[in-house]
C-alpha cells in the first residue's frame, strides 16, 4: 500500500514524507480502517430489514408485575391469565424470555379410565374429601372439600373443630352444598372408615346420591379432589393463620371466589371453572389490579 501511495508524491517530497510516515505507520492504519469497516457491517445498531416484533412493552410490563404479584406462579399460569384477562394469546416460552431478561426476582422472595368416564359425566359427579390443618392455636380442624369434577369448580367447604362424627360429618356436608339448587347422581369418596356411619349413608339416601368408591391405596384413583386439597394447602393455607371455624369459613369462602373466577386452570384450557360470559376486556393500556385472598393474589381487571 506504501509503495502505491509513492506514486502520487512528488520524488522530492518522497524522502522527507519517507521520515514523518513509516511503512509501520500505514500498516497500523490499514489495520484500524479495516476493523472500522467490519463494525459498520455487522453492528447490531446498524439498519436492518424489517422481521417480527416482539411483545409490546406494555404486555412486557404486564408480565413481569403479574409475576412480582404473584410469585409462586410459574409461565403457563402467567400466559393463560394474560389471555384471560386481556384476551391476548401468549405462549409460555415468550413468558419465560420476557421474566429472564426483565423480572428480578426479590431475596425473599393418568388416572384410571373408570374415573375418566365419570368425569365426562356433566353436571353429576361431586368429589369429596376430608383433611385437617393447624389453627393459630394449634388447635385442629376437618375441612370437607366439596366439587365438581366436571368443571373443576369448588361447591363449597364444610368445617368442624374436635372429634369427627357421623352427625358432624353431615352436618359438614350439607353446610357446604348450601345454596345448591340441584345435587348430582354420584358422590365420589375415598375409603376412609369416617363415610361408614350409618347417618352419612342416610343422608346420602335422602339426597338420592349414589356413592362411588376410590380405589383403596391408590391416590390416583381420586386425583382430581386429592390436587384441588395440595392446592388449597400450598397456594393458600401455607401463607395464612385462622384463629376460629367462623374465621377459616371466612378465609375459605374467599379463596373458593378466587378458584371458580379467577384462577385459571390448565386442565380447562386456561379457562376459569365459573367463565362469566359478559366479563369485562382489560386492556394493556389502562387496566387495575384486583387483588383476591385478601391481597395474597393479584389479578388485571379492566380499569
Amino acid at each position: 500500500m506504501s509503495a502505491g501511495l509513492a506514486l502520487f508524491v512528488l520524488p522530492t517530497r518522497l524522502v522527507r514524507s519517507a521520515i514523518v510516515l513509516k511503512p509501520s505507520t500505514l500498516l497500523a492504519i490499514h489495520k484500524a480502517m479495516s476493523k472500522r469497516k467490519y463494525r459498520l457491517l455487522f453492528s447490531p445498531d446498524r439498519r436492518r430489514k424489517p422481521g417480527p416484533k416482539g411483545p409490546s412493552a406494555e404486555l412486557v410490563g404486564a408480565v413481569v408485575e403479574m409475576k412480582r404479584r404473584n410469585p409462586t406462579w410459574g409461565c403457563p399460569r402467567i400466559a393463560q391469565q394474560i389471555a384471560l384477562a386481556f384476551q391476548i394469546e401468549i405462549d409460555k416460552d415468550v413468558v419465560r424470555r420476557i421474566l429472564a431478561h426483565h423480572y428480578q426476582p426479590g431475596q425473599d422472595s393418568d388416572g384410571p379410565s373408570w374415573l375418566t368416564f365419570l368425569g365426562h359425566m356433566k353436571d353429576s359427579l361431586w368429589s369429596i374429601d376430608l383433611f385437617r390443618c393447624q389453627s393459630a392455636t394449634l388447635r385442629s380442624y376437618w375441612v370437607l372439600v366439596v366439587m365438581d369434577q366436571y368443571t373443576r369448580r369448588i361447591i363449597g367447604f364444610g368445617v368442624h373443630a374436635g372429634t369427627l362424627n357421623g352427625v358432624a360429618l353431615c352436618r359438614m356436608f350439607n353446610r357446604a352444598i348450601r345454596g345448591q339448587h340441584w345435587m348430582p347422581k354420584y358422590i365420589s369418596s375415598d375409603n376412609d372408615s369416617l363415610y361408614r356411619f350409618h347417618q352419612w349413608q342416610a343422608n346420602l339416601r335422602i339426597l338420592e346420591a349414589t356413592e362411588i368408591k376410590s380405589i383403596p391405596y391408590v391416590p390416583l384413583s381420586h386425583p382430581f379432589v386429592e390436587r384441588l386439597i395440595g392446592t388449597l394447602r400450598r397456594e393458600y393455607l401455607d401463607h395464612i393463620l385462622f384463629w376460629t371455624t367462623a374465621d377459616l369459613e371466612n378465609k375459605l369462602l374467599d379463596f373458593r371466589t378466587y378458584f371458580n373466577n379467577h384462577r385459571t386452570h390448565t386442565s380447562l384450557e386456561g379457562r376459569t371453572p365459573d367463565t362469566t360470559v359478559s366479563r369485562p376486556l382489560a386492556h394493556l393500556g389502562s387496566f387495575r389490579w384486583q387483588p383476591h385472598c385478601r391481597a395474597l393474589y393479584q389479578t388485571p381487571a379492566a380499569a
